[in-house]
């Protein structure tokens, strides 16, 4: 993601208008609508989650992103919002129509404390682009289909050097001031993302541990089934759960292709931590995708096939897209 998003533009913000939209976002949003997301992987063989969104975004002629936060400032400039709004709508009406719950995410991917200050901002952004998708979630909520309101965290550095990463200590201290942040913006549930390796992902695991709101680790992983750093998934897996006093609900891979897991392979005990996928349309690796000017896709009914098979045959509850997807995707899994 980090380097995919290195020549996006910048876009120009007014300053002046920022403090009354932050107002009203603020207002917005609260912890009356919270989902607890353990009792819905209870009680939901299938939750949906968005597919790519930065990635279209990215796409889009007519959208100028920030060149350090990305979409995030988006939620202040009317056309930027439309559009997240529209993609966000397309994923979320998929899940309506299956009477599906759907975790979609509030765009808040690497803006932690040293981006927002290099860039000019405080802690506002933060809130307001929870408050965005709080009001999109309050707006759109089924009680046959419930938006599950998430937030996003991203390795410091390159998602996919883990030689970049940082130790389990610098992780906690680095990442627990957004950490706190958004669980105080009262989400249900806040993922770490694209993580590549083992050592900053128990940092942040513990950070989302300490302020009690549930969290989710995914991991980046190769084609055989390892963590960037080398770690085996379910080895990875046990050795953050091994230092928490209290599990996390669990974990995902994202920003890979389905086969990547290598399910049949796998030790099945994997399968009881290993919530969901959000999977690429493309099966080539990282090396061969970065900084590709095309858009690399594999046959949606092949993507399909096996995101279903993980979820029939091993149980891996929650399914969406990375780079390369659309609503195209997640309709293709609710109608198989």
């Amino acid at each position: 993601h980090a380097r995919r998003y290195s020549s996006f533009k910048a876009i120009s913000l007014s300053k002046v208008n920022i403090s009354a939209v932050s107002q009203n976002f603020a207002e917005s949003f609260g912890n009356t609508n919270m989902k607890n997301i353990q009792s819905i992987l209870t009680t939901s063989r299938l939750i949906l989650s968005e597919c790519a969104i930065a990635e279209r975004l990215r796409r889009d002629p007519e959208v100028e992103l920030h060149p350090s936060l990305f979409i995030t400032p988006l939620i202040y400039d009317e056309k930027g919002r439309t559009k997240m709004t529209d993609i966000y709508r397309q994923y979320r009406d998929v899940a309506a129509k299956a009477s599906l719950p759907i975790l979609l995410c509030a765009p808040t991917w690497r803006v932690d404390a040293d981006r927002l200050a290099a860039a000019g901002y405080g802690r506002e952004l933060l809130h307001d682009a929870v408050g965005f998708m709080a009001e999109l979630r309050d707006q759109w909520d089924e009680p046959s289909s419930p938006v599950i309101l998430g937030a996003l965290v991203a390795p410091k550095n390159d998602c996919y050097r883990p030689s970049e990463a940082l130790d389990a200590d610098e992780a906690a201290d680095y990442h627990g001031w957004q950490i706190e942040q958004l669980a105080k913006a009262g989400v249900d549930c806040i993922i770490a993302q694209t993580m590549p390796a083992v050592s900053e992902a128990m940092g942040v695991a513990q950070a989302i541990s300490q302020t009690g709101t549930p969290g989710i680790i995914s991991f980046v992983i190769n084609r055989k089934a390892q963590i960037l750093d080398g770690t085996n998934l379910g080895d990875g897996i046990a050795q953050i759960d091994k230092r928490l006093a209290k599990p996390l609900p669990g974990y995902m891979v994202n920003c890979v292709y389905p086969t990547f897991i290598r399910a049949e392979e796998q030790n099945r005990g994997i399968f009881t931590r290993l919530l969901g996928i959000q999977a690429n349309s493309s099966s080539m690796d990282h090396s061969q995708l970065e900084g590709s000017p095309v858009l690399h896709q594999d046959d949606l009914s092949h993507w399909g096939e096996e995101m279903l098979c993980l979820n029939r045959r091993f149980g891996v509850k929650i399914l969406g897209g990375c780079c390369g997807t659309d609503d195209t995707y997640l309709q293709y899994l609710i109608e198989h």
